[in-house]
Parts: C-alpha cells; sequence; structure tokens
C-alpha cells in the first residue's frame, strides 16, 4: 500500500474533478502490475495496473489507495474491471466518499467472491484524498495558503518590493506545492503588484501547469497582464462580484478565460466562500492560495484555509514592512488561530512550517 500510495502522490494537481488514486497488483510475493490515475482522471488507476498486469491479475492481490469506482462515468466502473481480471483479494485504503460508490465498490467485490480488506494506512490515504474528499464531503476544495516573509512576519517592503525575501532553494520548493495543486489563487492586488505567471518553472515539469485564478471583485484586471498573455500556456479563471459590467465579462471570455460571478458579503466583497463553493463545483479538489494579505487574511477569517505553508527568512524588515496578514479580529488569546505543527523543515537558510489548520474548520 505504501507503493501504491507514492503513486497517487505524483498525480495530485493533475486529476481533478477525480481522485488521485494508486493501485499495485502483486502476484506470488512480486508486484506484476501498478497504475495511477492520468492526467485528466483517466484512465483510472485500477485499469492501469490491470493492464500492466495482464494474465498475472488472476488470483492476485490489488492493492488501492482509495474504494473502486462502481458507477458508469466516462469510463466503466473499476470494480467490474476487478472482478472480470479474477483478483483473488483487494486491499482497500479508504472508502470512497462519492454517494455514487461510497460502500458499492466494497459489496460488489465481496459479492463476486473477492475477499476485501479495508483500512490499510487509511490515515496516510486520508491525506492524499484530502482535496477529493473536502470537494464530496464539504462543497469546497481542500485549501492550502503558502506564504513567504521575513522573521518578523512582513512580505515585503513599505515600498512593495518583495523578491527575493526567501532563497533560491526555498523557491523551488513553492514552484513544487504549484506543481501538487489543481489551481493557483491570487488576489487582483497581486497582479497589480507583481505582474505573475503563477506557472511551476521547474525543469522537466512543463507540462504540470496549474490553473490560474484571480479573485478580482471589478474584473479590473488589465487585459494586457501576464497571465492574460500567457493564456495558452495554462488556464485562467476570474472570479468576480455580481454588478460587473457584461462587457468587461465579455471581453475576458473573449480572451479565452473563464469568468465566476459570485455573490458578496455584506461588506461589499466578494464572498470567499462563495469563491471556493464555485471551484468545488467546477471540479477543482485542491487548491494553493498565493495571494497577498487581503486574500489570505479573508480565506483564514473565513475558517476555509486547511493548511498553512509558512516559508520563513532570517531577516528582519521591521515594522514599515508590509505585514503578511490583516486584521483577523482577534479580541482575546483563545480567539487565536491555532494549527497543528505537521512538519517543520530547513531548506537553504530558510525554514517551511507546515501547519494543520482544518481544526479551525466553522463545520468542524
Amino acid at each position: 500500500m505504501t507503493a501504491a500510495l507514492e503513486l497517487a502522490r505524483r498525480g495530485l494537481g493533475q486529476t481533478w474533478p477525480n481522485p488521485s488514486v494508486g493501485c499495485v497488483i502483486v502476484a506470488e510475493g512480486r508486484v506484476v502490475g501498478r497504475g495511477n490515475t492520468r492526467r485528466g482522471g483517466r484512465p483510472h488507476a485500477e485499469t492501469e495496473a490491470l493492464a500492466h498486469a495482464g494474465a498475472a491479475a488472476r488470483g492476485a492481490t490489488a492493492y488501492v489507495t482509495l474504494e473502486p469506482c462502481a458507477h458508469h462515468g466516462r469510463t466503466p466502473p473499476c470494480t467490474d474491471a476487478l472482478i472480470a481480471a479474477g483478483l483473488a483479494r483487494v486491499v482497500i485504503a479508504m472508502e470512497d466518499p462519492d454517494p455514487r460508490t461510497r460502500g458499492q465498490g466494497i459489496a460488489r467485490l465481496k459479492a463476486a467472491g473477492i475477499a476485501v480488506t479495508l483500512g490499510t494506512c487509511a490515515a496516510e490515504a486520508a491525506q492524499v484524498n484530502a482535496g477529493f474528499v473536502s470537494r464530496i464531503t464539504r462543497l469546497r476544495p481542500s485549501v492550502t495558503l503558502k506564504v513567504a516573509a521575513s522573521l518578523d512576519g512582513r512580505v515585503a517592503l513599505h515600498s512593495g518590493a518583495s523578491k527575493w525575501i526567501t532563497g533560491e532553494e526555498a523557491r523551488r520548493r513553492g514552484h513544487l506545492l504549484r506543481a501538487s495543486h489543481d489551481a493557483i489563487l491570487v488576489g487582483s492586488g497581486t497582479v497589480a503588484a507583481d505582474d505573475p505567471a503563477l506557472t511551476c518553472r521547474l525543469a522537466g515539469m512543463e507540462t504540470a501547469q496549474p490553473l490560474r485564478i484571480v479573485a478580482d471583485s471589478g474584473l479590473r484586471l488589465p487585459g494586457d497582464c501576464l497571465l492574460a498573455r500567457t493564456i495558452d500556456l495554462a488556464p485562467l479563471w476570474l472570479v468576480c462580484g455580481v454588478g460587473v459590467a457584461e462587457d468587461a465579462v465579455t471581453a475576458w471570455r473573449n480572451r479565452g478565460a473563464e469568468v465566476i460571478v459570485v455573490c458578496r458579503g455584506d461588506d461589499g466583497r466578494l464572498s470567499v466562500e462563495a469563491m471556493t463553493t464555485a471551484l468545488a463545483e467546477r471540479g477543482l479538489t485542491r487548491v494553493l492560495v498565493e495571494g497577498g494579505p487581503t486574500l489570505a487574511t479573508a480565506m483564514l477569517r473565513g475558517a476555509l484555509v486547511d493548511r498553512l505553508v509558512w516559508f520563513q527568512a532570517p531577516c528582519l524588515l521591521g515594522g514599515d514592512g508590509r505585514g503578511a496578514l490583516g486584521v483577523l479580529d482577534t479580541r482575546a488569546l483563545d480567539d487565536a488561530i491555532r494549527g497543528r505543527t505537521a512538519s517543520l523543515v530547513r531548506i537553504g537558510d530558510d525554514t517551511m512550517l507546515t501547519l494543520d489548520l482544518s481544526g479551525q474548520r466553522k463545520d468542524a
């Protein structure tokens, strides 16, 4: 199962709206087939592993990181393929939360006389499948907030200059984060300040380009920005609020962008809750937020951040620098956003702290 989970991790960011699944088939103590969900969500991992194994799959054991699907979609159910292949046993890490399959895949395997073991490496599988589970059960993608800041929590000088606070190794790790997410989300302020490309620029990973999303309440993004000029390299989605001029929406759609109109909050700003729901409805499972203080603060205040990845540089910018976060309305220490430290690693001269903030969810 450990090998199957590693296969699943390779597909993170590439398989939405489907989960990234890994499958390993073992016969007589040796691996005879392996596969993972391919780009765009198909073929599925089980189909790939069975094709690899061929006739050796008969009487073998399959290790799968998520319950095999039991419903007809664009491909036939994987349970049918496993049954037809004559497997003797299927070991499953966790049940599929999708009501079209939940428990039914296991039941069909058992009804066909196949032995089923459920729960092997369940905790690890839950981490891999967190985005898919979130989309199905909470109607929003799993959200990771990435911050690169100085030791005193500043993301830029007073002038706005921010290149580069962290070192090259930390920036490469940031690009790996991009590659493992379906999409990168920033606010219009970040685009205005930095004119970013929001692409993964690691050698050998040119095809692992996430979707680019800009939260732009008034749809005022310049039509000549780098995101618009590179729309053929990676798709661009713009999320704006109701009431935006129709000609602005049409102009961006004519450039090739998808424009998503969502409701506004009581303060007139874009509703981040409505935005994340809209992203899930379009199939996104894992979103990396790289926006500035305004968007980061709104996501945190809305309890929409599941994981915080904080890159900290060994430098001080002082009180006149621009802070990483805005007002969180923390009136007492009990109101502080607290997370569980998932990892703390040194990357060059910088550190990368990963916090699990899932306990902050409003529905927790």
